[in-house]
């Protein structure tokens, strides 16, 4: 069986996603390929959210935010949508899932550990369904 492939979009590919895109790699092991990608990218990753996955042990200091295209969701098995409304294309056989969560632009760290938390809950519960065994959870 060949690896499942998951697709992040947001909006501006700063918070939500990446951290999304993290925690899956992270959990995964590499048993997943992880993309994330934004509407509209912002210049930089999210600061709150850098420092409340690096309370995790998860580095996103190096991440820089990247354009959706059409070819990621080609590649994708499962897209995963955050608040990007109509902005994210459409394709017949993909699985697709809006994941409803609190922004955490303009947020600081205490407001952004709970989308975090939520988003692992979800990733951890994404894993389950593709049949993929958790690792370093």
């Amino acid at each position: 069986m060949s690896k499942p492939s998951v697709l992040f979009v947001c909006i501006h590919n700063a918070g939500r996603s990446q951290m999304a895109a993290a925690y899956l790699t992270h959990l995964s092991g590499g048993a997943v390929e992880v993309r994330s990608a934004g509407s509209a990218p912002a210049d930089r990753v999210n600061p709150a959210a850098v420092a409340a996955m690096a309370e995790e042990g998860i580095d996103l200091s190096a991440e820089t935010p990247k354009i959706l295209t059409s070819a990621a969701v080609e590649a994708s098995d499962v897209v995963i949508t955050m608040g990007c409304g109509d902005t994210c294309p459409f394709y017949p056989g993909k699985r697709y899932e809006d994941w409803v969560l609190d922004d955490p632009a303009g947020q600081g760290l205490d407001a952004v550990r709970p989308i975090r938390d939520e988003i692992r809950r979800r990733v951890l519960d994404l894993l389950d369904s593709l049949g993929v065994e958790p690792v370093n959870a």
